[in-house]
């Protein structure tokens, strides 16, 4: 069992996500995408969707939860169990893609989210909780910042064949660094009498 089901605060409920929610959290990650001024990754199919959430669904260490107003999903969170470190055998709630839609922002469902994790790591003993958020995100960074989790990491991506590009570019770069000053040493020693030219 993953957790103690549907939440409630107020007006408000927190449930797991379910694969007939892929709809509404299309709906919701475009709308995030488009306010982290997207991430270089494809739309999802909403075959892909139904497909993730039973994924994570049947996964003992993976919640996706949603926050339902009125009917209405209006927010969602993932949350992951992992250790804390490579090295540590403490495990964390790693959350992150915690999105609330505009119009349903500051009426508490950020909170309920947040709080559905932290009943999650108690009930799993797990003593932290780790949150990745996107640097574009300033209201949600903020809102962090003010439940009292502080900046620990700096979180960097990027395509793979990007990545080594830049690597064989970097490499060539060198290379020819390299051959300029050896010919200008070379240069030197020549000046200086040392070799004779050839």
């Amino acid at each position: 069992m993953k957790g103690s089901g549907l939440l409630k605060h107020g007006p408000i409920s927190v449930r797991d996500a379910a694969p007939d929610d892929a709809p509404s959290l299309l709906e919701i990650w475009t709308e995030n995408r488009t306010e982290r001024r997207s991430d270089g990754l494809a739309a999802p199919r909403e075959t892909d969707v139904r497909s993730a959430v039973a994924r994570i669904a049947a996964d003992p260490s993976e919640r996706l939860l949603l926050g339902v107003v009125e009917g209405e999903v209006a927010g969602l969170v993932h949350m992951r169990r992992a250790p804390i470190t490579p090295i540590h055998e403490e495990e964390a709630v790693h959350i992150s893609h915690l999105h609330v839609r505009e119009r349903h922002r500051r009426r508490g469902l950020g909170r309920a989210l947040v709080d559905a994790a932290a009943a999650w790591a108690q009930e799993k003993e797990s003593e932290h909780l780790l949150a990745t958020s996107s640097a574009s995100a300033r209201d949600a960074n903020r809102f962090l910042a003010r439940l009292g989790l502080t900046q620990v990491a700096i979180v960097r991506a990027a395509t793979v064949p990007a990545i080594r590009m830049k690597l064989a570019g970097e490499h060539v770069v060198r290379s020819a660094d390299q051959i300029v000053a050896a010919r200008r040493s070379l240069r030197r020693r020549r000046r200086g009498g040392g070799i004779a030219p050839v």
